[in-house]
């Protein structure tokens, strides 16, 4: 069946008494619908063989090899590198102090007052000194009689006491020769009879009171014609020296009553107004020296920066030239660093408390290479990569095979970092165009 209706002889032969005997209008031939069914499948097989001669005859050409053109450098190993290390400090004045009274007292006066710039020695703030004021006029008085006594020692008894005391001495010595003489009389008289014994004692007891009164007399003529002693003139001497510095200690309260500069400099803080009884020792103003400031960084132990030598101090956006002057023998506690001290002359503008930060060269001893950056590529693992040249595989038209290295970077540079890997020395690698190409690639080294 299927074969008569694919038979062309058959196509226009009419159906008697069907509708497909009828001729179509404005056609010069009379197709049935059916023979569309073969052609279509026909033309599609067709194109789809054109195709496939086609793709056939371009497969069969070899494809083209690109080849890169690359900078490359030798490497060679480095063994140290020189970087910039940046240590922070603090600004601090040279000198400041928390300034109070030695004594208690009550506070009557403050000439100064929280930014105001003082001069060495000036008066800054004063203590209620009356009670002193009264001691000293009462030791004044004292030392006037201790000094007047000592003065009448050195001078020596009077012309007037001498000569009393001679008159006394002759007086007793004719009241004893008048004693004895009785007494030998009487001692005639009791031979004789003529007197009791009591009477002869009477006066024998007179002649000796009269004899002993004559010797004291006579010493103390003596004591009056050789003057003072020395040790009664040194004796009073050294109570007038007593008093002499009971006031003199006297003097320094009632100076120290008084609160000076002890150097200038710009008053930073007030910390009690008049009328407060303070204590000794408490802080009453302080002082900030004006004009030389001080840079204290804290180092490392085994960085040596030598006192004397010149350092650059960055504070702010701004350079300054500083000495160093000391570096401290004990390790600061919380930073376990050495703090060295750096005085910056000329630099009234820099105040107390701000940051600096001490630039120092160090050479860091390190065993690697010093690539361009340009010549890094991502690597796994966070590292880093580096395409080599790889050796032995020149061909005769110069071109080279990339092998992949890795490398960790050590130190970056603004253009170049030092890194260590799987590099060898005299190996050529890959400064630009890095990131073009892939493991195994073929370049060409335009230098």
């Amino acid at each position: 069946m299927t074969r008569e209706l694919n038979d062309p002889r058959l196509i226009d032969t009419p159906v008697p008494g069907g509708r497909d005997d009828l001729p179509l209008k404005g056609s010069r031939f009379n197709w049935p619908k059916s023979g569309w069914l073969w052609t279509g499948p026909a033309l599609l097989a067709v194109v789809i063989v054109g195709f496939s001669v086609s793709g056939s005859r371009e497969s069969n050409t070899p494809p083209q090899v690109r080849i890169l053109p690359v900078e490359t450098m030798q490497v060679q190993p480095v063994s140290s590198y020189s970087t910039l290390r940046t240590y922070t400090g603090e600004v601090t004045t040279r000198r400041s102090s928390e300034l109070g009274f030695e004594r208690s007292g009550e506070l009557v006066s403050i000439l100064v007052d929280e930014g105001d710039r003082v001069r060495a020695g000036a008066p800054l703030a004063t203590l209620d000194v009356r009670n002193l004021e009264a001691e000293r006029r009462e030791l004044f008085a004292e030392r006037a009689q201790l000094a007047a006594q000592l003065k009448e020692l050195q001078a020596g008894p009077r012309t007037q006491t001498i000569a009393a005391a001679r008159a006394s001495v002759r007086d007793l010595g004719e009241q004893l020769e008048l004693a004895r003489a009785k007494r030998s009389r009487r001692e005639m008289l009791l031979s004789e009879g003529a007197i009791s014994r009591e009477q002869l004692d009477e006066i024998s007891f007179e002649t000796g009171a009269l004899a002993a009164r004559l010797a004291a007399s006579q010493s103390n003529l003596d004591e009056l014609l050789a003057g003072t002693r020395d040790e009664r003139v040194e004796a009073q001497r050294a109570s007038v020296a007593r008093l002499d510095a009971r006031l003199a200690n006297l003097e320094v309260n009632i100076d120290k009553s008084t609160l000076k500069a002890p150097f200038a400099g710009t008053i930073s803080t007030r910390r009690v107004d008049e009328g407060t009884v303070i204590s000794a020792g408490q802080a009453v103003l302080r002082v900030v020296e004006d004009g030389v400031q001080e840079a204290r960084i804290g180092l490392p132990v085994q960085v040596a920066v030598k006192p004397g030598s010149t350092q650059n101090i960055r504070i702010g956006p701004k350079t300054y030239t500083g000495r160093v002057t000391a570096q401290l023998p004990e390790l600061s506690s919380p930073t376990r660093t050495v703090t060295v001290v750096v005085r910056l002359d000329g630099a009234p503008e820099i105040s107390s408390g701000e940051t600096a930060r001490l630039e120092l060269a160090e050479t860091v001893p390190v065993s690697g290479y010093r690539l361009p950056t340009s010549a890094l590529v991502p690597g796994v693992r966070g590292l880093w990569s580096a395409y080599v040249l790889a050796g032995g595989s020149k061909s005769t038209n110069g071109t080279y095979q990339v092998q992949r290295r890795d490398v960790e970077v050590l130190h970056t540079e603004s253009e170049h970092v030092l890194v260590r890997g799987t590099l060898r020395p005299g190996e050529r690698i890959v400064v630009s165009g890095a990131h073009r190409i892939v493991p195994g690639q073929q370049v060409r080294p335009t230098r």
